[in-house]
């Protein structure tokens, strides 16, 4: 691990629905949860979690995969996802079913708004995580939810467009967007990872939908707020959490 992409953040652990995690921690003000990406921690994700803290934050990454301030790399990547598919406490392949890492962060936020107060809390999910801050709706506390590029569950046909929830926790997820929890997406428009669901968001949850969607400049495109980040997004982000939590 690089000595100096984590300077600063304290790392400490969280038990909660059955599991325990590593976390670190930065920062103060209202919580915002910071989700990384495939395959993990990376020094992008940490750069853009240090924003989000320099905007005056109580930050905690959830040290889910990987080996905390790594370099992307092919082998890395491939590590990583195999892990993922593997482990119980992702879903990465089935409908309408909710992942139990999310209740373990659903656990998480409730502890942090607990301690720090605010409005609510924050989340954003990228990649595979990209729609867990979804999930995280569920509960009143989620004020300020963030997907992006949400990639799973994965697969073709209707799972291209599937939220990756149980229809319980849609159902409720749809409630808070009609009471007027707002939701913002965001995706390179060619990003095949993300399939339709953005389509379906759209018409799930209406105007509270708050979609970012970039012309693709490469096939590679995918990681709008990390390796092929994208400043003003990154802004719009930023103040999202601004405008919900402070």
């Amino acid at each position: 691990m690089s000595a100096d992409v984590l300077a600063g953040w304290e790392r400490g652990s969280f038990t909660g629905a059955g599991f325990t995690r590593d976390t670190y921690r930065r920062g103060s003000g209202p919580a915002v949860i910071v989700i990384h990406e495939i395959p993990g921690i990376t020094p992008a994700v940490a750069r853009f979690a240090n924003e989000v803290v320099d905007r005056g934050f109580t930050v905690v990454m959830p040290d889910l995969l990987g080996s905390p301030g790594k370099e992307v790399s092919g082998l890395y990547l491939a590590q990583s996802s195999l892990k993922m598919c593997i482990a119980k406490e992702f879903t990465t392949w089935a409908l309408d079913r909710t992942s139990p890492i999310i209740a373990w962060l659903r656990a998480l936020a409730a502890d942090l708004h607990a301690e720090v107060g605010g409005p609510g809390v924050g989340a954003i999910g990228m990649c595979f995580s990209g729609g867990v801050a979804l999930g995280m709706m569920v509960d009143e506390v989620m004020v300020a939810p963030v997907l992006s590029q949400p990639s799973l569950p994965v697969g073709r046909g209707a799972t291209r467009g599937n939220l990756g929830l149980s229809p319980a926790d849609e159902e409720r997820v749809i409630e808070r967007a009609a009471a007027g929890c707002q939701v913002l997406g965001l995706r390179f428009a060619d990003d095949g990872f993300v399939g339709t669901r953005f389509d379906t968001l759209r018409r799930k949850l209406g105007d509270a939908f708050i979609a970012i969607e970039l012309p693709s400049r490469s096939k590679s495109d995918h990681s709008v707020l990390t390796e092929q980040r994208d400043d003003p997004s990154v802004e719009r982000v930023l103040d999202f959490f601004v405008e919900k939590l402070h």
